[in-house]
């Protein structure tokens, strides 16, 4: 018998193994919709090889990637559904207390996931927040130009030699800014919220007179230059994809505690191709998709993979960021004032 139309379409829609027969459906439906818009702080050049083997898997899919600062992406989804013009089908950050914000103030869609069941349970809030990776912070140094005896394995081991060596490390240390950076906030907010004595550090860090970055990219290119000789929490999978290729970064996951931020996507209650959103959603949880990323050093969220080759912490120092409310508290606005009210007087003496 020939099949003709939608039920042709259906047919060639195949789900995923193990995934309900009825997933076709949302694969018909995906192709229909044609195109999908995806928001994201994770750098083009990083997620072009999982946008490559998502279009080749769902043909007729094109992907548009826009990237973009994580503060920046924030502002654009609110102006854009303040403006009622439509946004982004998907929303992937790793900002994760602006995204959690935004689900929580309902601009997120509800998806059980068929690779829900995979993840572990701090990676999934509502069924509408996923966490997609598990990376480390790290303490990244320049190995040419940096004295051996000087890499700190702890936070108490660096604030020891800041002061120590305060200026010899002038100028020469780094970190993102949280006044101007979104995942720079969540990380010194988080390390402050895990230890207290964090903010001995930042005096310390003052110290040197850092400097402060809302690019990662920007970062990184300034210490393998030998600008800077030291950056504290760095999100780990850009250090290890450089590190390949140029033997003098040099990597620390602090022994004391090393926080693990996980990239978080969400549909948009407006999204225009939420049947895309779904098959690429599906698809960075799903097996291939989390070894494509873990490729880029972007350890994957799931633990059921084996070895994947990228390089982790023992998994006792590891303080995992959980995808959920308790994000919300640092996002409080007398809360957000106070904070960055210590770190200015601290870090700017003002």
């Amino acid at each position: 018998m020939l099949l003709t139309g939608a039920a042709a379409e259906d047919s060639a829609a195949t789900s995923p193994d193990g995934y309900p027969r009825s997933y076709a459906r949302i694969i018909a439906a995906a192709r229909q919709e044609g195109s999908l818009s995806i928001y994201s702080a994770t750098d083009a050049s990083e997620a072009a090889p999982l946008i490559r083997a998502f279009e080749a898997t769902y043909p007729g899919v094109r992907v548009e990637y826009a990237d973009q600062n994580s503060t920046e992406l924030y502002s654009r989804f609110i102006a854009e559904v303040a403006a009622g013009q439509g946004t982004a089908d998907l929303v992937w950050s790793s900002a994760m207390d602006l995204q959690v914000k935004l689900i929580h103030d309902g601009y997120a869609q509800a998806y059980a996931s068929p690779e829900k069941p995979n993840l572990p349970d701090w990676a999934v809030w509502k069924n509408e927040g996923y966490g997609i990776t598990a990376e480390p912070l790290v303490i990244a140094y320049n190995k040419r130009l940096m004295p051996p005896e000087d890499v700190p394995r702890t936070r108490g081991d660096l604030e020891r030699l800041l002061r120590a060596k305060k200026a010899f490390y002038r100028g020469k240390t780094a970190s993102y800014d949280p006044e101007r950076s979104g995942v720079g906030f969540l990380f010194i907010s988080q390390d402050v919220q895990v230890n207290q004595d964090t903010w001995n550090l930042v005096e310390a860090l003052a110290g040197t007179q850092p400097r402060l970055y809302t690019s990662t990219g920007a970062m990184l290119e300034r210490l393998v230059s030998g600008e800077h000789l030291l950056v504290y929490n760095m999100i780990g999978s850009y250090a290890l994809q450089r590190q390949k290729r140029d033997p003098s970064v040099g990597i620390v996951f602090p022994e004391d505690f090393t926080l693990t931020l996980s990239r978080i996507a969400f549909i948009p209650t407006e999204a225009r191709h939420p049947n895309a959103a779904k098959l690429f959603l599906d698809f960075l949880l799903s097996k291939r998709g989390q070894t494509l990323l873990a490729q880029r050093d972007m350890s994957p969220v799931r633990t059921d993979l084996g070895d994947t080759g990228v390089p982790t912490p023992p998994a006792g120092q590891v303080r995992a960021i959980s995808v959920g409310p308790q994000l919300l508290a640092n996002l409080d606005p007398l809360t957000r004032l106070r904070f960055l009210k210590e770190w200015k007087r601290i870090v700017r003496g003002r």
